[in-house]
């Protein structure tokens, strides 16, 4: 059963700028988000406070200040080498852009200031003068574990669009469900998720995700998020599967291995994507089986697009793309069928490969897993042996280099690569060959044969 605490420590920093702020006959509290956290007993990434002093009355008590979102009321505030927002009580006017007011209104009453926010559970303030100031049910929701709306859920959707993925997201980080109204709302209003830029909708994906229930992305499904964030999952649980694998949809078994997989952002976005092709080529067979055979290589291009569209940085998409590419590969029950994957697959990828293998057969059909995961024991038993051998598994890890070649007569040129990666696939057979004076010796004879 959840911890739950109404009586809340405040950092220093934090509790010096609300005895400044009261000393000088503002109401002040800290709000939000780390007023909820420090409730379920977990440790807040920040510390916001809310207050009815101005911007410019705030300004005037600290000496250290940046104007961080003045316009709308919130001044940085500079205390033992912390950085923490001070906002003005306020009312926010219509939102055209569906994420910023038009106008804002400052206010001298807390109350109108809460009612702006999002869920209720992150509408509480707190102060250690005034105790906890929960005004719209935040409490009772955290006691029922539920993330519900402010006032009309349309209105808090309307306000910021994200809102609606955002209720999915706190579902998944504290284990809550939806409230039925909000629920239905962020249903009826999903579609306006098409005018929040592709950076927002990552940020929030991504933590649905790494959360402790990435199941929760089912929620975002029957909410319609999906098909407008996320239209391939969408396309999965459409594709029935019906072989001695699986028994559920694609996207069925996809939510399945992303509970079975570690919260790390590589394996859990491989997780997600690593199936994405099989809608693109599903066949069956004239007595209803369904078969996806070669799903990966189109999997690993409509991965390739799934990140671009959310704007992962080059180096995420590179090791998220190979590993969808080669998620389906078995590799041989020997030295050198190991240590071929692990330079198919690459170096730096391939215990995140091993991960993605075991979070694949753990969402599949539970008959089939338990051959399976005893394949993937001895994998990773020939693997670790490899590691403590230190067998040659790169060009880098080679006797000689480019360089030796040139020395021993090699032209300069592509023919130099071309010899390395002979080398390599020597080694690869037998890593005993890894001798420079071996290697030089056949890097000769392939230069004779015109290699």
């Amino acid at each position: 059963m959840t911890d739950i605490r109404q009586k809340i420590h405040i950092p220093d920093a934090a509790a010096k700028v609300l005895g400044r702020l009261h000393e000088a006959g503002y109401e002040a509290y800290v709000v939000g988000g780390c007023v909820r956290d420090s409730i379920l007993g977990l440790v807040p990434d920040d510390w916001d406070i809310t207050t009815s002093a101005s911007p410019e009355q705030v300004r005037a008590l600290f000496r250290r200040t940046i104007d961080t979102g003045i316009e709308h009321g919130t001044v940085t505030v500079r205390m033992d080498h912390q950085s923490l927002e001070v906002t003005t009580y306020r009312i926010d006017g219509t939102y055209a852009d569906h994420r910023h007011p038009d106008q804002v209104h400052f206010t001298d009453d807390l109350r109108e200031d809460l009612r702006r926010r999002d869920f209720t559970i992150n509408a509480m303030a707190y102060s250690d003068e005034d105790g906890l100031i929960d005004l719209f049910g935040g409490m009772d929701d955290i006691r029922r574990g539920i993330v519900r709306c402010v006032g009309d859920p349309e209105e808090r959707f309307t306000e910021d669009a994200l809102r609606i993925f955002r209720a999915v997201r706190f579902c998944a980080k504290l284990g809550y469900s939806l409230d039925k109204d909000t629920k239905e709302a962020a249903a009826r209003m999903a579609p306006s998720l098409a005018m929040v830029s592709a950076e927002r909708i990552r940020t929030e994906l991504e933590k649905l995700l790494l959360s402790p229930h990435p199941e929760m992305i089912m929620t975002a499904w029957e909410c319609g998020i999906t098909r407008v964030i996320l239209p391939e999952f969408d396309a999965e649980m459409e594709a029935v599967q019906n072989n001695a694998h699986h028994r559920i949809t694609v996207g069925e078994h996809t939510v399945r291995t992303l509970m079975a997989s570690e919260p790390e952002k590589d394996l859990r976005l491989t997780m997600l994507l690593h199936d994405c092709g099989k809608p693109l080529c599903q066949t069956q067979t004239p007595d209803g089986v369904y078969h996806y055979h070669g799903h990966a290589k189109p999997g690993a291009l409509k991965a390739q697009e799934v990140l671009e569209r959310l704007k992962y940085d080059r180096a995420t998409q590179r090791r998220v793309v190979q590993l969808v590419r080669w998620h389906s590969l078995y590799p041989e029950l020997t030295d050198e069928g190991v240590r071929r994957s692990v330079v198919q697959i690459g170096e730096d990828l391939f215990p995140t490969f091993l991960k993605v293998k075991r979070a694949d057969i753990c969402g599949q059909n539970p008959e089939v897993q338990e051959e399976k995961l005893r394949y993937m024991d001895r994998v990773e038993e020939i693997y670790r042996g490899i590691l403590e051998r230190g067998d040659c598994l790169s060009l880098k890890s080679l006797a000689v280099t480019g360089d030796d070649l040139i020395r021993a007569g090699c032209p300069r040129g592509k023919q130099i690569g071309e010899i390395l990666q002979a080398l390599l696939d020597e080694v690869l057979s037998d890593p005993d060959a890894n001798d420079k004076e071996h290697l030089l010796g056949e890097a000769k004879r392939l230069l004779e044969q015109g290699t």
